[in-house]
């Protein structure tokens, strides 16, 4: 058996359910360059490293690069399943133990399938997936109509930022946007210096928010994660600061940003609250509710 057919198979081993409804995490950011994607990645490595079954979704519409970034190489991604032309277990990457790679399409054609059929079929291939215990989702920067589907149709949405005026103030719009769809919302200040200026950023964000949006917005910081210039190195590199880099600080910063995601999904299950699962997450997004 191939490494790839073993991954799939640990994959869909109905021998170890994932124990719950899979938790669909959508990771997004007000702008570009602050490092969402980098966040994410590495986020889904620890949280399969802990013994999570974690999928990651490229949903970076125009820019769909997390396959350069685990440096694999994806021959087909979810495009090709809603044509037709390839089946959900031909798209999907193992990369490491518990962790898959579910390529995006650098466009927007994927959400113009709206054809019952084959959002039918297609989310029956997608069943495959129900065992996973997270989906993190790696959306584009902004506010545009196509990420904001993706954020609807998701579990959870972490916004990310960084101590930049223009990040700050676009994170501030993108939290008013999702507040229209979600009352709780997560954030993580990226490249701090320190976890005082990250929770600092937070505070001024939460009162704007409080005396804009009101009392019933639900704004929580999953944390912060200090500026290394390993971190850069390591996206050129192609290697997970999480992984090859463990010891310095962002990494750790990231292990304790993951954890609180997989302690909130403990909490979820102890309360006897379900997710949605992955089929009521494509159902959404595709506009077949």
């Amino acid at each position: 058996m191939s490494t790839q057919a073993k991954g799939l198979q640990a994959l869909v081993d109905t021998r170890q359910p994932s124990g719950g409804s899979t938790q669909v995490v959508a990771i997004t950011s007000g702008k570009g360059g602050v490092g969402k994607s980098t966040l994410s990645a590495n986020i889904a490595y620890v949280l399969a490293k802990r013994g999570y079954k974690v999928g990651i979704m490229d949903a970076d519409i125009g820019l769909a690069n997390l396959d350069v970034m685990f440096n694999v190489r994806a021959e087909k991604n979810i495009l090709h399943v809603l044509k037709g032309e390839a089946t959900f277990e031909e798209i999907i990457v193992p990369l490491e133990e518990n962790l898959w790679l579910i390529p995006g399409e650098s466009g927007d054609e994927i959400l113009k399938f709206s054809d019952a059929t084959i959002v039918s079929r297609f989310i029956d291939e997608a069943q495959m997936l129900e065992n996973l215990d997270f989906l993190i989702i790696d959306t584009g920067a902004g506010i545009g109509d196509t990420i904001q589907m993706f954020i609807e149709a998701a579990d959870d949405v972490v916004v990310v930022t960084v101590p930049d005026p223009a990040a700050i103030t676009d994170a501030y719009a993108m939290v008013k946007v999702v507040s229209k769809i979600r009352r709780r919302i997560k954030m993580v200040v990226n490249q701090v210096k320190n976890v005082k200026e990250g929770e600092k950023i937070f505070d001024t964000i939460q009162k704007v928010a409080a005396g804009n949006i009101g009392d019933e917005l639900e704004l929580e910081l999953l944390g912060t994660v200090r500026s290394d210039a390993y971190v850069a190195r390591s996206v050129k590199q192609r290697v997970l600061v999480c992984k090859e880099l463990a010891n310095i600080g962002p990494a750790g910063d990231i292990e304790a940003v993951a954890m609180h995601l997989g302690d909130k999904k403990e909490q979820k299950m102890l309360e006897g609250q379900k997710a949605s699962g992955i089929g009521t997450f494509f159902r959404r997004l595709l506009g077949q509710f």
